[in-house]
């Protein structure tokens, strides 16, 4: 967690992937997360997706770190209430519900603008809050698969199954996961938004669509399938099979001594020049034939060249090639199998990319971190994934509220807590 947003504080109204891994990111950015929770149970990602302990999947645990829950009953007139106070605190609304959600309930937009003209106000659905499909309820497979991402044909027992081929650029597979493809967009708006706010006073109302995207992260895969027919010349373009598999050697994985795959990504002359020099074959420079203002080759059916690469780097184990790369300036790097492969990987332990905390019901528990870093700020945890209402006293306390108040409202049903 860097302190980048610290002093911002966020509610949080959402179940599920969407809203919630808006709330992880911006939390894991700094942001003091308040997620307000309706009862009985409060987000049941808590129960869905399998259980590490009761009330603890590892769905729930990861994405809503960093957070504190408040358990508000928002179809009361004291919830409500409770609401508007908090808000009165807030800088931003993370709204990851149906469409007209909280609209209904009398804490939408419109009705948090008049209140707090300055709110930056963030829906994150899977079709978007406006369009045809915006009041379509939404998982995650959906977004990916509005943004054709997971395209299917009629196999010959009657079912769907996956197409084959992606393409010689890839294909929208390449967009991720729909929930947390769109969650990036809508934590970097909210960024943004509070940039504008600083400026200007204004606050906003961001809009964000999970198969949006899907397509903005596959924008390379969507860019060169729309205008396919506009390219004039393709001798720059990696060659491919219909599967999609590069058939060039230059630019192609291999394996190496220890069974570990890697990488090599040699396409530019000096990089090719800097292998051939560092494992002393000099009788291969002529084999990268880049001419051109790009300079680059990535080949097409080096058969020969491929096998004759592949029995170099069979004669070293990864780790000795990745440091030749960094020493002699060569493009190549690790090509993991698998998590359990790359999860040891000493770059990205390095990095904290993975990061082992004791959750203080669940246990011991390994998270994905950040992909930035910010000097002087480390990853950690400081707020585990809470129970539902598990800081309501605190945060009713927080807001000023008199200890007979908060136990009316507990004894009412307006607020919940872990235990009430």
């Amino acid at each position: 967690m860097s302190e980048l947003l610290a002093g911002v504080r966020v509610i949080e109204s959402a179940m599920l992937f969407n809203g919630d891994t808006v709330g992880a990111h911006l939390g894991d950015l700094g942001a003091d997360v308040i997620k307000v929770e309706g009862p009985p149970v409060g987000d049941y990602l808590r129960h869905f997706l399998g259980q590490v302990t009761p009330g603890y999947s590892p769905a729930h645990i990861q994405i809503n770190r960093n957070k504190r829950s408040i358990g508000l009953d928002l179809r009361t007139d004291a919830g409500r209430e409770v609401f508007w106070r908090l808000l009165d605190t807030a800088d931003v609304f993370v709204d990851g519900n149906a469409a007209d959600a909280c609209a209904k309930l009398g804490v939408g937009y419109e009705a948090q603008k008049a209140r707090k003209p300055d709110i930056v106000y963030c829906q994150y659905t899977g079709f978007g809050a406006t369009g045809p499909y915006a009041p379509i309820p939404t998982h995650g497979q959906m977004m990916n698969a509005l943004a054709g991402a997971t395209p299917r044909v009629m196999g010959d027992d009657g079912f769907l199954h996956l197409a084959a081929g992606s393409g010689a650029m890839g294909s929208m597979e390449a967009g991720g996961e729909g929930t947390a493809a769109g969650a990036i967009h809508a934590a970097y708006h909210v960024a943004a938004a509070l940039v504008r706010r600083a400026r200007t006073g204004e606050g906003a109302f961001i809009d964000i669509s999970g198969a949006d995207g899907v397509v903005a992260q596959a924008w390379i895969a969507a860019t060169y399938a729309l205008n396919d027919a506009r390219i004039t010349d393709r001798s720059s373009m990696p060659a491919a099979t219909d599967s999609g598999e590069m058939t060039g050697a230059l630019y192609q994985f291999y394996a190496c001594e220890d069974g570990l795959n890697l990488l090599f990504c040699c396409i530019e002359p000096k990089f090719w020049k800097n292998f051939c020099t560092a494992v002393d074959r000099p009788d291969l420079l002529s084999a990268n034939k880049a001419t051109g203002s790009a300079n680059v080759d990535f080949g097409a059916d080096q058969a020969e060249l491929r096998r004759e690469l592949q029995r170099i780097f069979s004669t070293r184990p990864l780790s000795a090639w990745v440091e030749l790369a960094a020493e002699h300036d060569i493009a190549l790097g690790p090509a993991y199998r698998s998590l359990a492969e790359a999860a040891v990987d000493p770059h990205l332990l390095s990095r904290d990319t993975f990061h082992t905390a004791v959750h203080p019901v669940a246990g011991e528990y390994t998270y994905v971190t950040e992909a930035g870093l910010v000097q002087g700020q480390p990853y950690q945890l400081r707020h585990h994934a809470p129970a539902f209402g598990e800081h309501s006293v605190e945060i009713l306390a927080e807001l000023g509220l008199p200890q007979p108040e908060i136990d009316q409202l507990l004894a009412s049903g307006a607020v919940a807590t872990a235990r009430a």
